[in-house]
């Protein structure tokens, strides 16, 4: 169970959710931290990576969290940075980070501040799973853009697909990321604990490649229903343009004939033109006509 620490001693979890420069500065000046090194994490664009120093561990990996694009609710990463000194543990971040809130709320059976590096392995092990979380969520809404297909796509479909696929570019990175920071945590011999602690590393280890594997096979999936979207959306545009070709084809019939009729030559020479009822034979004609390759156009499938 998590309870509120005054002070920063051995045990205690100090979790830094968008700092300020006074608390960054008390927690390196207690913890005799680098000061670059405690604000690393705020910065949005800072890799993933592990550093080792004298009397402290950095290990900075991106978390998922929910953002909004061209107003459109999807995910991205930032930078969480867990840094194990004095037998503290300090996260950093530059917003709320999901994971620790679910570390902090839930009270993981096993979970305990005062064993920093199962600690850091929690919340590797938990991040991996957020991971797979959002990418099934990710997977629901691609299957809820398949099941629209047969309906017109509209532009917030065709948006909220590239969006989906824009994601899971930015999850891929990241995920690739935080691979190399969990080898190099599996690596180090600082960053080292009991046997049933490196369990749980090896087990994030798993998590985080199958998130990985998750995240190409959804992409891959997302690339061929986007193709598919265009295909539909370009067989539609055939149709239509099919469609009014053979309009165009078969109204040209009457055109035509009026068109010889209107012509300025000598009435003696043209067919019907002279008789009483020449007007409405012609028309009945071009009815006939214009019938029989409509029929003929229907069965051809080509109105």
């Amino acid at each position: 169970m998590l309870v509120p620490a005054d002070t920063l001693e051995k045990g205690v979890w100090a979790c830094l959710t968008a700092p300020v420069n006074e608390e960054l500065a008390y927690v390196a000046d207690t913890l005799d931290i680098d000061f670059d090194d405690l604000t690393a994490a705020t910065d949005p664009e800072e890799r993933a990576r592990v550093q080792v120093e004298d009397n402290y561990s950095l290990i900075i990996f991106d978390v998922p969290i929910t953002d909004t694009r061209n107003d459109v609710e999807t995910f991205d990463t930032i930078p969480l940075g867990v840094i194990l000194a004095g037998g503290c543990v300090v996260t950093v971040c530059s917003e709320e980070a999901p994971v620790l809130g679910i570390l902090a709320r839930s009270g993981m059976r096993g979970l305990d501040t005062t064993r920093p590096i199962n600690f850091l392995y929690q919340i590797l092990y938990q991040n991996a799973l957020m991971y797979q979380r959002d990418l099934y969520a990710i997977d629901r809404r691609r299957m809820a853009f398949e099941e629209r297909i047969g309906k017109p796509a509209s532009e917030e479909d065709l948006i909220g697909m590239h969006e989906l696929e824009s994601t899971l570019v930015y999850l891929s990175t990241s995920l690739r990321g935080n691979s190399n920071v969990l080898r190099r945590v599996d690596r180090s011999v600082r960053i080292r604990g009991t046997e049933d602690d490196e369990e749980l590393l090896d087990d994030a280890i798993i998590e985080n490649q199958q998130a990985i594997e998750m995240a190409m096979i959804y992409h891959d999936i997302i690339d061929g229903t986007r193709e598919l979207f265009s295909q539909v959306m370009e067989s539609r545009l055939n149709f239509v343009m099919q469609r009014l070709t053979s309009i165009t084809l078969i109204l040209s019939i009457p055109t035509v004939i009026g068109g010889l009729y209107g012509m300025n030559v000598n009435l003696e020479y043209m067919p019907l033109a002279l008789g009483p009822h020449g007007f409405g034979i012609i028309c009945l004609i071009c009815v006939i006509i214009c019938a029989t390759l409509a029929a003929w156009l229907w069965h051809r499938k080509m109105l």
